[in-house]
């Protein structure tokens, strides 16, 4: 069963996507570090009841690595936004066979001092445009959120928009604890993140 670790905002240069949150929730992020194996960087934002926000982008300072970077960035274009989000599961590889198939194993990934195992899908993109979370499993070492500041955001819900809301749902049932996620029917994709801020509520889309 997975539950929601953190939720992901791409953007084209990093510096881009941290000024887009820090303008819209009116906090600071901290600074991140690299995934070498990805060729990219990121910046954090502890929320509450442990769950984080990223802000990732390509790492400009790496060359392109020879493989398809993680959340689609390297098809990702126009101003930073919510993309995706990542759910922690407790079996990593059979929530990855129900999800993506036989073919897809964890993979080995460290940032500094952080290890973990994640779902890494060949073409970059996880099933159902996105909306269908990448997977990850942190074992018994420290979690990313552990390391963050309290910013005095929370996490309210994050709705999964899909045409396509009933072969989500079937895959959601199987996989997701849904306390905080749900998921509709949408003309287009969309992931939306509802936040109380220590400025009010606001909509990160």
């Amino acid at each position: 069963m997975l539950v929601l670790d953190h939720i992901v905002v791409a953007a084209e240069t990093l510096k881009e996507g941290r000024e887009y949150v820090e303008d819209l929730l009116r906090v600071q992020m901290q600074s991140g570090g690299k995934h070498a194996i990805m060729g990219t960087h990121n910046a954090l934002l502890g929320l509450e009841d442990g769950l984080y926000l990223e802000v990732i982008s390509v790492d400009p300072e790496v060359a392109r690595p020879d493989r398809n970077r993680w959340f689609g960035l390297d098809d990702f274009s126009g101003p930073p936004r919510l993309t995706n989000w990542v759910g922690r599961s407790d079996d990593l590889v059979s929530d990855m066979r129900l999800a993506f198939g036989k073919s897809v194993l964890p993979t080995e990934l460290t940032r500094g001092e952080l290890r973990w195992q994640m779902s890494v899908i060949d073409d970059g993109q996880t099933p159902f445009d996105g909306i269908v979370p990448m997977m990850l499993d942190w074992g018994q070492g420290p979690k990313a959120a552990d390391r963050l500041k309290p910013s005095g955001c929370r996490l309210k819900k994050l709705v999964l928009g899909h045409p396509n809301h009933t072969g989500v749902a079937k895959v959601f049932d199987r996989l997701v604890d849904k306390r905080l996620v749900e998921v509709e029917c949408n003309e287009t994709p969309t992931i939306t993140a509802v936040l109380t801020t220590p400025s009010g509520q606001v909509v990160l889309r």
